[in-house]
């Protein structure tokens, strides 16, 4: 499984990925820090964990807005309850995870 590491927020961070989904993995990455420097800059000095929780709000509501768009009914008409559940369960660990690790970093 390649390896590559991304830069979001002036850090970088080591990542794997499928085999060939490197370029994909790093125009994301580019997209998440250009979303997180758009929020610095209008927001000034934030905690790194809430300023990359904050940017990931605002990507899933450009992602909501856009399977709105295709006549669908966004983000929380395509999962069940329990698929949701599921989804906040694990994004919600990793935000404490990123958080834990920014607190001891």
């Amino acid at each position: 499984m390649p390896q590559i590491n991304v830069e979001v927020n002036k850090k970088s961070y080591p990542l794997a990925c499928g085999e060939g989904g490197e370029e994909r993995l790093r125009k994301l990455a580019t997209y998440v820090d250009t979303k997180a420097k758009d929020l610095s800059g209008k927001l000034g000095a934030v905690a790194e964990n809430k300023l990359l929780l904050m940017a990931a709000i605002l990507i899933a509501d450009e992602l909501h807005d856009a399977l709105e768009g295709q006549g669908g009914a966004g983000i929380m008409g395509a999962l069940s309850e329990e698929d949701m559940a599921a989804v906040l369960n694990e994004v919600s660990a990793d935000v404490e995870a990123i958080a834990e690790k920014l607190a001891n970093a």
